[in-house]
């Protein structure tokens, strides 16, 4: 019996999502099929997104840890390419930024990763093609998916830790209802 690949239906979004492409157009024919591909899929289910380059695949975490500490995205997509070469500086590309993402995705963070790592330039456009497997539109549609689980089991949490009750804050030093103290 063949095996089949299959594809999940669309993420079911409850309100519009915003997400950031982060892509390293060091390929860059490769980098723009790959960018098509995920705008495509964010933009079918009515999100948004902006679109950030970086010099290579090693940095791609790092700006997703940046934009998750200092913006308000939702989720997340890495994109890029990383094809083999004469040097072991391919595992070392592949294996450390597929782990910098994952260990983001275990604090938390949405992302789907479609940073492509090939044996040659052939494969990279087969997984780029924007008529056939692109796999941007697959890291996006993993993202989304992703952001439709977090809101789902999302929501506002009580007595977790030191949070202070509901939306109020208290600075350290100062009384909360005697403002005189």
């Amino acid at each position: 019996m063949a095996t089949t690949e299959y594809t999940m239906p669309r993420a079911k979004l409850d309100k519009p999502v915003k997400l950031l492409i982060v892509a390293a157009p060091f390929y860059r024919e490769i980098a723009d099929d790959l960018i098509k591909g995920a705008t495509a899929e964010i933009e079918a289910v009515g999100g948004t997104y902006e679109v950030i380059e970086v010099p290579g695949a090693l940095e791609i975490p790092t700006a997703i840890g940046i934009a998750e500490r200092m913006s308000n995205f939702d989720g997340y997509v890495a994109l890029g390419c990383v094809i083999r070469g004469e040097t072991t500086h391919y595992e070392t590309v592949c294996n450390d930024s597929s782990r910098a993402i994952q260990m983001l995705g275990l604090q938390g963070l949405c992302i789907g990763n479609g940073i492509l790592t090939v044996e040659n330039e052939a494969q990279a456009e087969a997984r780029a093609n924007p008529e056939k497997m692109n796999k941007g539109a697959g890291a996006a549609a993993a993202a989304l998916h992703l952001i439709s689980l977090a809101h789902k089991w999302g929501g506002a949490r009580k007595g977790v830790g030191f949070l202070p009750d509901g939306e109020e804050y208290q600075i350290a030093g100062e009384l909360k209802d005697d403002p005189t103290a």
